[in-house]
C-alpha cells in the first residue's frame, strides 16, 4: 500500500469531519471514510496517528467512538509498544482523549500479557479522573 493511498484515504475523511452522526439505520459516511483509513493501519502507523490525535478529541461522541474502535484500538493491535506511551500522554492530557482510549479493546499486542496491563492501568486511570470530574462538575 502506498503511502499516497493512505494520504488519499486521510483527505477523503478529512473532508468531512467533523460532520454529523447519520439518522438511526443509515450508514454514517463519517465511519465509513474511517473505515478506509482503517485500511492502512498496519503499513501506515505514522499518518493514522496523527489522524486519531486530530479526531479523537472530537466533541462528537460518535466520532470519538469510530476513532477508538475503528482506528486507536487497532493501532495498539499491531504497534503496541511503539504507540502506548503516546496514547498514554495524550489520554492524560484531553480527558476527550481519554474517553476515545475508554471505548477501545484489547486486541492482538494489547493482549499480550505485559501490555495487558498497562492498558488496564491506563483504563482505570481514565476511569477514575472521568468519574472525579463528574464529580466535580455536580458539585
Amino acid at each position: 500500500m502506498s503511502r499516497s493511498s493512505v494520504a488519499d484515504a486521510i483527505e477523503a475523511a478529512e473532508k468531512i469531519l467533523p460532520g454529523h452522526c447519520a439518522p438511526e439505520g443509515e450508514e454514517d459516511p463519517r465511519w465509513q471514510a474511517i473505515i478506509k483509513v482503517e485500511d492502512f493501519v498496519e503499513d501506515e502507523p505514522d499518518a493514522i496517528w496523527s489522524f486519531i490525535l486530530r479526531w479523537g478529541v472530537s466533541d462528537d461522541d460518535d466520532l470519538r467512538t469510530a476513532i477508538g474502535v475503528l482506528l486507536l484500538e487497532h493501532l495498539l493491535e499491531h504497534h503496541f509498544a511503539r504507540f502506548f506511551p503516546l496514547v498514554e500522554r495524550a489520554a492524560r492530557k484531553n480527558p476527550k482523549f481519554a474517553d476515545t482510549f475508554l471505548r477501545c479493546w484489547k486486541l492482538g499486542k494489547a493482549k499480550e500479557e505485559h501490555n495487558s496491563s498497562r492498558f488496564e492501568a491506563l483504563r482505570l486511570e481514565c476511569e477514575k479522573a472521568k468519574k472525579r470530574r463528574r464529580s466535580s462538575a455536580t458539585t
